[in-house]
């Protein structure tokens, strides 16, 4: 693909080694781009021959390539304290829960028969007690009467006395 210096997505900015060899090439004179080329010794670190997109070699300074380093095996480390009780009690937890579920499975008949005596229980303690709180309630509500007995008086202006019986 030919450069196009218009083209925002092939511009060069000079920060990069393609446009560096560029602007080096076009202020140099044609005399010194026909130089014989550099032995392999003589070629400082970071600079390499490279190929140009209109096809011609020359000198430029590089990125490093480093090969990707071996990956360090991670030294293993200690399980934390809180993972080990956590996986301790897991298990525990849910063998307990299990547990309870089937126990109540097998108890659930006996605990629907003991619900139905409590209710039992309540209503006959409801029965017995609701007739002699209402006979209490009716006694504070009446007024005592007092029934006289044997009853005399002695002459027309004369005094009277009786029995009293409760």
């Amino acid at each position: 693909m030919p450069h196009d210096p218009t083209h925002p997505s092939t511009a060069l900015t000079p920060h990069t080694p393609l446009a560096r060899v560029r602007l080096a090439a076009e202020q140099t004179p044609p005399a010194v781009l026909r130089a014989v080329p550099l032995e392999p010794q003589e070629i400082p670190p970071g600079v390499q021959y490279v190929t140009l997109p209109d096809g011609r070699i020359t000198l430029a300074y590089t990125h490093p390539t480093h090969a990707k380093p071996e990956p360090v095996a991670s030294a293993s480390q200690p399980v934390p304290a809180w993972a080990k009780t956590t996986a301790l009690l897991t298990p525990t937890v849910g063998l307990g829960i299990t547990g309870a579920g089937i126990g109540l499975h097998y108890a659930a008949p006996g605990l629907i028969a003991m619900a139905h005596a409590l209710w039992a229980t309540v209503a006959l303690i409801a029965a017995g007690t609701l007739p002699l709180l209402l006979l209490r309630a009716r006694r504070r509500a009446t007024p005592h009467i007092t029934h006289h007995t044997h009853v005399t008086a002695n002459g027309l202006f004369g005094r009277a006395s009786n029995t009293i019986n409760h």
